[in-house]
């Protein structure tokens, strides 16, 4: 079993930044992915970054050139820069293993302009 734990969101200004950490635990387990998620009302759960065990990372076309991900052992990170209202959202850590993927339990992120 894998728990991920979510921390670093809050109220920011547009223009602003903040720093998403994932912790994960749980029995030994080997993850070919992580990522973040977000999700805004009325809209569906969509990918921001991802990145895998041998370091590739994959970003949304919205978030290129702003946001970071990074990882090491079983956290991950999402350095979030030049933030925008649109950003609003639940973001969601995800860990994928060779069996199944896990969720964290999200974090809201709440950009003002």
């Amino acid at each position: 079993q894998v728990q991920l734990v979510e921390s670093g969101g809050g109220l920011v200004q547009a223009g602003g930044s903040l720093r998403l950490s994932c912790a994960g635990s749980g029995s030994s387990f080997v993850v070919n992915v992580m990522g973040w998620y977000r999700q805004a009302p009325r809209l569906q759960r969509e990918l921001v970054a991802s990145i895998t065990r041998g370091g590739t990372t994959n970003y949304a076309d919205s978030v290129k050139g702003r946001f970071t991900i990074s990882a090491d052992n079983r956290n991950v990170y999402l350095q979030m820069n030049n933030l925008q209202v649109d950003d609003t959202a639940a973001y969601y850590c995800n860990a994928v293993t060779l069996t199944r993927e896990y969720w964290g339990q999200g974090i809201q992120v709440t950009v003002s302009s």
